[in-house]
């Protein structure tokens, strides 16, 4: 499924070189539920932008199903992201001026899906985040745990094999966080692979496997 190997992100300042990531290996296998967990500035938002096929690697190889990302043309990485990678993210990043349901269907206009069969895919999303009867709310008419359902529903509406949650409970009180960790949890049990990005050890806890990241160097944590 993921496979990274001696994955290295350098950023040059000034005359010093910082690594962001430094000669990271990661395996995730189909159906896994990993957990990346580091303080701030430890190289956690690289290696999901890596992942998540929104930058590239200075050096080493990213192999996604098999294929080399390297492989790809930059409209083909598009395509690869849009029908293989959900995103999920703290802030929930929802269009203010559009509806729940509005939101969940953007990733199918972008991937050129019919219009009834849109209007299907999103109704089966917002089932299963429970939120049908909010479809037609705007974000401002939703709590903070509703917008992140609806970001979950939009994520998971083109079907994805890899669910990518990045802080996903940063800005959620404990008893929504714990919701919507069940959720990322049923995805996982119905098949999903999830890879959860945080700084939290009780969320990190939660997956069924922990990655731990420091200057830009990943360790497996023993459960």
């Amino acid at each position: 499924m993921i496979d990274l190997k001696d994955i290295t992100k350098v950023y040059q300042i000034g005359e010093e070189k910082i690594y962001a990531l430094n000669h990271v290996n990661l395996h995730i296998a189909p159906q896994e539920f990993v957990s990346v967990i580091g303080p701030s500035g430890s190289g956690k938002s690289t290696l999901m932008n890596i992942i998540g096929l929104l930058d590239t690697a200075d050096a080493g190889v990213y192999t996604l199903d098999g294929i080399p990302i390297n492989e790809y043309s930059e409209n083909a990485l598009a395509g690869v992201r849009n029908r293989k990678i959900g995103f999920v993210f703290q802030n929930f990043n929802l269009i203010a001026k559009l509806s729940a349901e509005e939101n969940v269907e953007l990733p199918l206009i972008y991937a050129g899906t019919p219009a009834r069969e849109r209007s299907e895919k999103v109704k089966k999303a917002l089932e299963k985040v429970g939120l049908s009867s909010r479809a037609k709310h705007m974000p401002t008419e939703l709590s903070g745990g509703q917008q992140q359902r609806v970001a979950i529903a939009r994520a998971l509406v083109t079907d994805p094999s890899v669910i990518l949650a990045d802080e996903p409970t940063g800005n959620l009180d404990s008893h929504t966080s714990a919701e919507i960790m069940e959720i990322l949890e049923e995805l996982n049990d119905q098949g999903k692979t999830v890879v959860l990005i945080t700084h939290d050890n009780d969320i990190a806890k939660r997956a069924k496997r922990i990655v731990h990241i420091l200057d830009g160097k990943l360790s497996e944590v023993r459960l």
